[in-house]
């Protein structure tokens, strides 16, 4: 069982940036690849970044390559997200998520086993 909580969340100017994190329980947290997630009101969740457990290897939704950086530091079970030159489409409530499947990438929500209960972004125009 892994619990995860995010951070860092709030209301930012167009342009600005923002740094989530998400920290971990247990002691295994090198064992699972780590994704972020956002949902926009009356949208569905979708995909933003991943990163294998050992770190390393990253995948980005095409909307935000070049602007969001994943990271992690397995010492601190955290996983972090920083978001750079944010718009305004970017507000939303942005999730982390474990897999258990260390090597995979998964975009999809299904492939990840365990949620962090959201933090919110507003990007102002």
């Amino acid at each position: 069982q892994v619990q995860l909580v995010e951070s860092g969340g709030g209301l930012v100017q167009a342009g600005g940036s923002l740094r989530l994190s998400c920290a971990a329980s247990g002691r295994t947290f090198s064992s699972y690849a780590m994704g972020w997630f956002r949902q926009a009101p009356g949208k569905e969740r979708e995909f933003v970044a991943a990163m294998r457990g050992s770190g390393g290897s990253t995948y980005y939704a095409d909307s935000v390559k070049g602007r969001f950086t994943i990271s992690r530091d397995n010492a601190k079970n955290t996983v972090y997200l920083q978001m750079n030159s944010l718009k305004p489409e970017g507000t939303a409530v942005y999730y982390c998520a474990a897999d258990r499947s260390r090597l995979r990438l998964g975009v999809r929500s299904y492939e990840y086993d365990y949620w962090g209960q959201g933090t919110q972004v507003t990007v102002s125009s």
